[in-house]
């Protein structure tokens, strides 16, 4: 029996669909998020991430003490980028490759292979190329009650695509959670 792995995409966005620096989700931070995004990692086994996004995480989680540290650190990584080489991601020391084959080819493989989720967090323009391949099987948005004016946002020029709602969650700090999967026939 063959098993494909899913992507699933995790974004913190403001209402006005801003996912740049999410410093601003901080006073939202609850129990309820921190279980919410506890079960998304529980189910992965590799996180997907742009060069931008790898070099802040590595810069941040392999010191950190913070409670999730160690199931983030003991993911494995996988990086899409054109400028790092796995010389520098060895460097690093934090469990990680770069992507063989590049976006679509080298992800479609990746999601042949036997594991958990591939988890994205944050990688602004992996997740758009992830949507424009049509690669994406869920999305995990958490929509924060703000508008940012201005910075990266997550939908900027996607094509048309529509998604179902698998799941919901009002969380008592006023942000909510939106499970989706891409819409049969869509």
């Amino acid at each position: 029996m063959s098993h494909t792995r899913r992507i699933v995409v995790s974004e913190f966005l403001s209402l006005d669909g801003v996912m740049q620096d999410p410093a601003w989700t901080a006073p939202y931070w609850n129990d309820q998020i921190a279980a919410f995004k506890g079960e998304e990692t529980d189910a992965a086994d590799l996180l997907l991430l742009g060069r931008v996004t790898y070099e802040m995480f590595a810069a941040h989680w392999p010191s950190s003490t913070d409670e999730a540290a160690d199931q983030i650190n003991a993911l494995g990584k996988v990086v899409v980028t054109d400028t790092l080489t796995q010389a520098d991601l060895d460097r690093d020391g934090w469990n990680a490759a770069v992507l063989d084959g590049g976006v679509p080819d080298g992800i479609r493989h990746l999601k042949q292979r036997p594991g958990g989720d591939l988890l994205v967090w944050g990688s602004g323009h992996l997740a758009r190329a992830l949507l424009h391949h049509r690669l994406v099987d869920e999305l995990r948005l958490i929509v924060y009650p703000l508008l940012l004016g201005t910075g990266q946002r997550l939908f900027s020029g996607q094509q048309h695509a529509a998604f179902t709602r698998a799941e919901s969650h009002a969380f008592r700090s006023g942000a909510t959670a939106l499970v989706l999967h891409p819409a049969e026939n869509a």
